[in-house]
């Protein structure tokens, strides 16, 4: 039984760490949806913004033109820019207070003298993340090294399974709706080349009529088509560039994570 207690204690331990985060991002995305369907008719589709005969007469009037597609991919652009600030925050609050690189070189310095009680002092100053994997890990590097049962080998396995468990606990929420940014990336290009080809069709609907092109709508079509292209590419742009700066930064936490649970272990080793 007191070889079980450890192990719950542990896990609630670094669960209580984990980065903040939006749990469910659908209400971001219905919420976001509701603000640009509004933003289109009130404010896009205002009468002070297009002339008596319906022509625009600003960049917002234009971009009402650009149709029904518009509002779509503004929910798109929208999700990803909340979606990507609410992820530096929850990064920024999972690497801790302070500089990661240091941390990491001042827990290792503390392994090499030993000094466990050091070393979760760390970790409580920095917090995040790393940290509470850390702490975790100490835990039961002073549980293991009062151990007089478990043979030296059974404790580095005992060791090891418990920084495995608690990296398992923090690497889902530091990943939590960088997926729905990911399919941002394909998604608006798709929907923005969807309202390209709408806005391209009623062009040559306009030039097929017979007689003179009507100006008006192959103006309409051609300003459909290209308002569209501009918020698709938009949108795709910022979810790759996004998506790629945060799956970096939980590169290097993890990284950093491996490198002290590796020390710590062969730590453990080393001494026992």
């Amino acid at each position: 039984m007191e070889a079980q207690k450890p192990n719950a204690a542990a896990k609630p331990a670094a669960a209580k760490k984990n980065a903040p985060g939006i749990k469910n991002a659908s209400w971001v995305i219905v919420i976001c949806a509701i603000i640009c369907v509004c933003l289109f008719i009130f404010w896009f589709g205002a009468d002070m913004h297009q002339d008596e005969d319906g022509h625009p007469i600003n960049i917002w009037g234009t971009i009402y033109k650009g149709g029904v597609i518009v509002p779509v991919l503004q929910t798109l652009f929208l999700t990803v820019i909340v979606l990507a600030v609410e992820r530096g925050i929850a990064l920024s609050s999972a690497k801790g207070k302070g500089n990661i690189t240091a941390f990491v070189a001042g827990v290792k310095k503390c392994l090499e003298k030993n000094d466990i009680a050091g070393a979760r002092a760390l970790c409580a100053k920095q917090k995040g993340s790393v940290a509470a994997v850390v702490d975790a890990a100490l835990i039961r590097y002073e549980e293991m090294d009062k151990n007089t049962v478990l043979s030296k080998e059974q404790k580095i396995a005992n060791l090891q399974k418990q920084v495995e468990e608690a990296t398992a606990l923090e690497m889902p929420t530091l990943q939590q709706n960088l997926p729905i940014i990911a399919t941002m990336t394909t998604l608006g290009t798709l929907v923005g080349l969807l309202g390209t080809v709408m806005g391209m069709i009623k062009s040559f609907q306009a030039l097929a009529q017979s007689g003179a092109p009507d100006s008006t709508e192959l103006s309409t079509g051609i300003s459909e088509a290209l308002i569209n292209t501009a918020f698709g590419i938009a949108t795709g742009a910022f979810a790759v560039i996004f998506y790629n700066y945060y799956t970096n930064k939980i590169d290097n936490l993890t990284y950093a994570i491996d490198e002290i649970g590796f020390s710590i272990v062969q730590t453990f080793a080393a001494t026992h």
